[in-house]
């Protein structure tokens, strides 16, 4: 019982954030909150993918020559910074991440 009201929970709020916005369209955020959530995906991202590149087992840090997480999301950030393609981004970032794993002998069989 106590998982479905904490599901409740959690719906009731997620609905009640996304549906102000709704509820009252007159409402205009100052200019330093509008700068300020233009960096909001990045932020997301950056708290998503970083530690996962660093921690690919979740407990050790792993920075080594080993790890295809690392490199390869090095090598993205350089397709990126480069192309300033995203189609070019992702595409290279996974055929370098899987030649990695393959070269590194890490892909399952």
């Amino acid at each position: 019982m106590e998982n479905w009201i904490l599901i409740l929970g959690m719906l009731a709020i997620t609905f009640a954030t996304r549906y102000s916005l709704f509820a009252f369209p007159n409402l205009r955020f100052p200019q330093a909150v509008r700068q300020a959530l233009h960096y909001v995906p990045t932020a997301v991202l950056t708290a998503i993918v970083v530690p996962a590149m660093l921690l690919p087992d979740g407990r050790n840090w792993a920075l080594s020559w080993d790890n295809a997480y690392l490199l390869a999301g090095l090598a993205t950030i350089v397709i990126a910074v480069v192309t300033r393609h995203l189609l070019a981004t992702i595409g290279g970032g996974l055929l370098i991440f899987f030649g990695l794993r393959w070269a590194l002998g890490q892909l399952p069989i």
